[in-house]
């Protein structure tokens, strides 16, 4: 007997999930749209605002308030489900947006970067939980592509009209203009949602047994069209992996402390010779207080998920880091406008987005991506970072810039799914807020540790080639750790 061929999944784009992808595109190319339109403002923002010393603090302010954004929205997530802290995070990044067009200073405006953190930590972690209950796991690879390719449009005009908009209109504008368009956005992710999830999603009664957890995390609510519904949340503790109100607390508080670490760090690496103590501090605080919020095992890259958390952190950190230092480096030795500059944020974002569609479109060996990955990445940062030397062609350097777009662009989204398939049911939002409380704070390490080097001695060439120098080396670590992701 002849067997017919096994039925391919529905696509992305199919009836039962449309909605809710465009909803989540839509969200998503905003934020990757805020991203890149920052970067290529914020050295005129520092400037205009006199707070050239706390650059680095504006990008990773933000990362920080995403610990406790994170922390929160995991257990939020895994006990209540994604819903809430899905909309608390879109209100969030529009208030953070708010508060930073309209600041008269420079720390008003790192607050505004505050505010948006927690609200992209939270929605972030959300979206990852919508993911993993909603689309089968054979089609994740395909949505953090899809995903992933949210930042194409972005990345094509975003810098050309920031640079524009920076050059002829103000660059408040970069933050105030951008909440115009989250409002229709999170109208498809709401219509999304509630074709899915029915009106609402809520723990189960406690003693109902047509309510009670079943073997896979939670009943189900029926869906209208078909698509697998966002399960409700299991009840407290009734789920393998879903943490006790009394660990939460714990979690919670401990996450607190590495917020405070982070930003001593990186307020300190402001101050040159002045912020020492606070670097000292923060740097004490983080490696007591960062271990306690990730797996066991995350520094030492112990095999499966902790490998997972440690290279996410890797290689997520580098080239943040390298996204805050490369149009700071056009602009102040090479003579690029903000425009100009802004070009290669846009081949690296596209580059980026050209290998997430890569590794989405067939089965690829993991470890292999995340070694080509990783390496291709920290050659890229490296090859950049010598355009600090007028004899290197801009060209060149541009080049070597969308060769580590590339890199980033295999590691990010396997490291996504991986997340995903090793996880137990009700540990989706206490995982995925581990892997992104690992990038934001060795984000915040790499920047701090540059921002020192920068803010300590004058913007000589060999400062910068020291910071990329500091930035390509967690990227070089990501190449002999990604076997260990493999249990």
């Amino acid at each position: 007997m002849i067997e017919s061929p096994p039925e391919a999944p529905p696509g992305v784009l199919s009836r039962p999930y449309r909605a809710l992808s465009i909803g989540m595109v839509a969200l998503v190319l905003l934020l990757a749209f805020e991203y890149l339109a920052v970067a290529t403002a914020m050295p005129v923002v520092a400037r205009a605002l006199d707070g050239l010393p706390l650059y680095g603090l504006a990008f990773s302010g933000s990362m920080a308030a995403g610990v406790l954004a994170t922390v929160a929205g995991g257990r939020w997530s895994d006990a209540r489900g994604p819903v809430g802290p899905m909309w608390t995070g879109v209100a969030g990044f529009t208030a953070g947006l708010l508060i930073a067009g309209l600041a008269p200073t420079m720390h008003v405006l790192i607050i505004g970067r505050f505010v948006q953190g927690i609200g992209g930590g939270l929605f972030s972690v959300a979206l990852y939980v919508v993911v993993a209950q909603v689309y089968p796991p054979i089609m994740h690879p395909k949505v953090f592509s899809l995903l992933a390719a949210a930042w194409v449009l972005p990345s094509i005009v975003g810098p050309a009209i920031t640079g524009a908009v920076v050059e002829h209109i103000g660059w408040r504008w970069i933050f105030l203009g951008i909440p115009i368009f989250v409002a229709p956005a999170a109208v498809m992710l709401w219509r999304g949602l509630a074709g899915l999830s029915g009106p609402s999603v809520t723990a189960p009664v406690e003693g109902d047994a047509e309510a009670a957890p079943s073997a896979g995390g939670a009943k189900a609510v029926p869906p209208a069209g078909g698509a697998k519904a966002i399960p409700s949340a299991p009840a407290e503790g009734g789920a393998k992996g879903v943490p006790s109100q009394r660990g939460f607390g714990a979690r919670l508080a401990w996450g607190g402390v590495v917020a405070v670490g982070a930003a001593l760090l990186q307020y300190g690496s402001g101050l040159g010779g002045r912020g020492l103590v606070l670097l000292a501090a923060g740097l004490v605080i983080l490696v007591f207080a960062l271990p306690r919020l990730l797996p066991t095992g995350t520094m030492r890259a112990g095999r499966g998920f902790p490998t997972v958390v440690l290279l996410r952190g890797l290689a997520a950190g580098a080239s943040f880091a390298a996204d805050v230092f490369v149009p700071l480096m056009l602009t102040g030795e090479r003579g690029l406008s903000p425009t100009l500059a802004g070009l290669f944020l846009t081949g690296s974002a596209l580059s980026w987005s050209l290998a997430s569609w890569i590794q989405g479109r067939g089965k690829y060996d993991r470890t292999l991506l995340l070694r080509v990955g990783t390496a291709m990445l920290a050659l890229g940062i490296a090859g950049t970072g010598l355009l600090v030397f007028d004899a290197v062609p801009v060209l060149a350097g541009l080049g070597a810039w969308l060769v580590a777009g590339f890199g980033i662009g295999l590691v990010y989204p396997t490291l996504s799914v991986l997340t995903l398939e090793l996880s137990e049911p009700g540990e989706e939002g206490r995982n995925s807020s581990s892997l992104q409380i690992g990038e934001s704070v060795f984000a915040v390490v790499i920047i701090a540790a540059t921002g020192a080097v920068f803010a300590g001695f004058d913007t000589a060439r060999w400062v910068y080639l020291v910071c990329f120098g500091l930035i390509v080396l967690p990227a070089a670590l990501g190449i002999f750790s990604a076997h260990r992701v493999q249990r």
